[in-house]
C-alpha cells in the first residue's frame, strides 16, 4: 500500500475544512427540508427558512463558532417547539464542538458534569424507550429535549477531550524536543571535552618540558615539540570532523568512530608524554583471548567501543595532567556480555574524586557508563595513586 499521500491522515487546509463544513451544512439542510415539508401547520416560507437556517450557517462554524452556535441553538429550539424538525438539535451540537475545541470556556464550564449528564440521559432514554400514546402530552414530547441535551453535552465533551489531548500532545512534543536538544548538547559537550582535553593536556605537558630543557637539552626539547605538533594536528582533525557534522545541513560524511583499536594510539601518546603505560586488552573468552589484540569474538558494538575509547582517553589525560611521570596500567577485558575498563596509576598528583562531584572529565565518564546501565568508580588509592574502573554491559556483535 502506498502511504506517500495518505488521505485521512494528512492535515487539511483551512479552506478545505470550510468546504467540508459547507457540504455538511447543505446535507443537513436538505435532510431537514424533507422533514419540515410535512409540517403543514407552518407557512411554506418557514418550511424552507428553518432547514436553511439550521444548515447553511454551519459552513461558518470555524470562522465564528460562538455566534453560529447561538443562532442555530435558538432556531433549533424554535423548530422543536413548532414540531418542524425533530432532530434540529444536531445543528447546534455540530457548532458546539468547535466552541469546545477552541478552549475559550473550558475553565468555566464543568466538562465532567456535562459528560456525565449526557451519558445518564442517553442511558435513561435507551432503558425507558419511547413514551406511549396514552402518556401525558408533556411526557410524550420530553424525548426531544432530552436527546438535545444528550447531543449538546456529547459534542461539548468530545470537543473538550480532543482539545485537551492536542494540548497535552503539543506539550509532550515540546518536552521531548527540549530533552533531545539537552541530550544532544551534552553529547557534543562530552565529545568536545574528550577531544580537546586529551590533546591540550598532552601539549601543555610537553610545552612545559620544552620550556625547561630548551637551553640545556635541545634534543629533548625538539622531541617535545614534535609531540606537540602531532597532538595539535590530531586535535584539529577531530575538531574539524565534529564541527563539520554540526555545521552541515545535509547528510555528513561520517568517518569511522574511534574504538578499541584506537586504544594503542592513546597509550603511545601517553608514553610520549613520559608516562609508563602497561596495556592489557582481552576480547572474548579466556581460551580465545589475546592480550593486546582488540579484535576477536565477543567484541562490543561500536557505541560501547567508542565509550571505552573515551573513558581510557580521559583517564590517561588525567594521568598526564596530574600524575607527572607515573606508571600506569590500562586493562580492557570483554567477555561477550560486559566490558571492564581499569586504569590505575601510582602518581602522587591530587585529583577531584567522583564522590566530590567535580571535574567534567569524571562526570563525562560517569555519563557514558550510565547510558548503558553500567558501573563506574573513581577515587584515590590507599597510599598514592588513582584508580578509574568502569563496567559496561552489552550484547555481543556477531
Amino acid at each position: 500500500m502506498d502511504d506517500t499521500h495518505p488521505f485521512f491522515a494528512r492535515r487539511l487546509s483551512r479552506g478545505q475544512l470550510l468546504m467540508l463544513d459547507l457540504v455538511a451544512g447543505m446535507c443537513f439542510a436538505l435532510v431537514s427540508f424533507t422533514v419540515a415539508v410535512n409540517a403543514t401547520a407552518l407557512p411554506p416560507w418557514m418550511r424552507i427558512a428553518i432547514p436553511l437556517g439550521l444548515g447553511l450557517p454551519l459552513a461558518l462554524r470555524r470562522l465564528w463558532p460562538l455566534p453560529v452556535f447561538c443562532f442555530t441553538l435558538v432556531l433549533a429550539i424554535f423548530a422543536a417547539l413548532v414540531d418542524a424538525v425533530g432532530f434540529a438539535y444536531l445543528a447546534p451540537a455540530y457548532a458546539l464542538y468547535i466552541v469546545a475545541l477552541s478552549g475559550r470556556f473550558g475553565a468555566v464550564v464543568p466538562t465532567s458534569a456535562i459528560g456525565g449528564l449526557s451519558l445518564v440521559t442517553v442511558l435513561g432514554l435507551a432503558v425507558a424507550g419511547a413514551p406511549r400514546d396514552t402518556a401525558p402530552g408533556w411526557l410524550v414530547h420530553l424525548d426531544q429535549p432530552l436527546m438535545g441535551i444528550a447531543a449538546l453535552g456529547g459534542a461539548w465533551t468530545v470537543g473538550r477531550a480532543v482539545q485537551e489531548r492536542r494540548h497535552y500532545a503539543a506539550r509532550d512534543a515540546e518536552r521531548l524536543a527540549t530533552q533531545a536538544v539537552t541530550e544532544e548538547r551534552l553529547r557534543i559537550a562530552r565529545e568536545l571535552h574528550d577531544v580537546v582535553t586529551h590533546s591540550v593536556g598532552l601539549i601543555a605537558v610537553k610545552a612545559g618540558v620544552a620550556n625547561h630543557v630548551m637551553a640545556t637539552r635541545p634534543d629533548e626539547a625538539h622531541d617535545a615539540l614534535r609531540v606537540i605538533e602531532t597532538a595539535s594536528r590530531s586535535a584539529l582533525v577531530e575538531m574539524r570532523h565534529l564541527l563539520g557534522v554540526l555545521r552541515s545541513s545535509s547528510k555528513p560524511e561520517f568517518v569511522p568512530a574511534p574504538g578499541l583499536a584506537g586504544i594503542e594510539g592513546l597509550v603511545a601518546q601517553a608514553r610520549l608524554a613520559g608516562v609508563e603505560v602497561e596495556l592489557k586488552v582481552r576480547i572474548g573468552s579466556s581460551d580465545e583471548a589475546k592480550e593486546g589484540q582488540p579484535e576477536g569474538r565477543g567484541r562490543p558494538p561500536e557505541g560501547v567501543g567508542l565509550s571505552v575509547y573515551r573513558i581510557v582517553q580521559e583517564a590517561l589525560t588525567n594521568v598526564i595532567k596530574h600524575a607527572a611521570r607515573a606508571r600506569c596500567r590500562v586493562s580492557v577485558f570483554a567477555d561477550g556480555k560486559t566490558v571492564r575498563i581499569e586504569v590505575v596509576d601510582d602518581g602522587a598528583g591530587s585529583r577531584a574524586s567522583s564522590a566530590a562531584g567535580t571535574g567534567h572529565g569524571l562526570i563525562g565518564m560517569r555519563e557514558r557508563v550510565m547510558m548503558y546501565g553500567g558501573t563506574f568508580e573513581a577515587g584515590r588509592l590507599s597510599g598514592r595513586g588513582f584508580r578509574v574502573f568502569a563496567e559496561l554491559p552489552y550484547e555481543e556483535v556477531s
